[in-house]
């Protein structure tokens, strides 16, 4: 009987840490997605994008929330340009651990703590980054560092979201904050650098995944 009582007590405490982190996960407002859409920089437009986000907060138990993917928009014909850092919400945002990220979109754009150990997965787990293999630290963003498009022009967001080959290209941030130098660019979570082109070899070719912020609005 006495040999039965740290194994009860270790359930028990196994159970309220799972219990415990399902509360986080619910309760998040930001996290990475664990996966892309697997078409490199094709996300079915960034109502596609969005989508993604919801599902894998559904699937994470916080799909009661609205979510929207951190991605701005060029302007093209008669659609004007979306900027990222209007899509989010008010903030605050937390990650799956409970870690507040940013309070507010100032904050997002001025101070946040995004980093390797707080931009988890809708999972709570870590992505990979500089120094792993496989190297998923850069994320499709499509925005300047202030989080608003770019202009018309030349290519940073893979047609709107819509091109998944090898012309275009979308601008990439850097989860982790690393990169090839250790300059303003490469610690930007939002602004690092280019895509080269826009297939998933391409995106993965340069330490990427297709990956990208999601993030809740309420």
């Amino acid at each position: 009987m006495n040999r039965l009582v740290p194994s009860v007590i270790l359930a028990a405490a196994l159970m309220a840490l799972g219990l415990a982190t399902a509360r986080a996960q619910e309760a998040m407002t930001f996290f990475v997605t664990s996966v892309g859409p697997g078409k490199g920089g094709d996300l079915g437009g960034i109502e596609g994008a969005d989508r993604h986000c919801q599902v894998l907060a559904q699937a994470a138990g916080a799909g009661g929330r609205t979510w929207r993917a951190y991605l701005s928009t060029q302007a093209a014909g008669a659609s004007p340009a979306v900027n990222a850092r209007e899509r989010v919400g008010r903030g605050p945002w937390h990650n799956a651990k409970g870690v507040v990220i940013a309070k507010d979109v100032e904050d997002l754009h001025a101070t946040n703590k995004i980093n390797k150990q707080t931009a988890l997965s809708e999972k709570g787990e870590v992505i990979a980054g500089i120094g792993d293999r496989p190297n998923r630290h850069d994320m499709l963003t499509g925005s300047q560092p202030d989080g608003r498009a770019f202009a018309p022009g030349e290519d940073r967001t893979c047609g709107n979201w819509t091109k998944g080959g090898a012309d275009g290209s979308a601008m990439l941030g850097h989860h982790d904050r690393v990169g090839i130098r250790d300059d303003e660019a490469m610690r930007s979570w939002n602004s690092s650098h280019p895509s080269r082109g826009c297939t998933q070899d391409g995106l993965r070719s340069t330490g990427g995944d297709g990956l990208f912020y999601c993030f809740a609005v309420n």
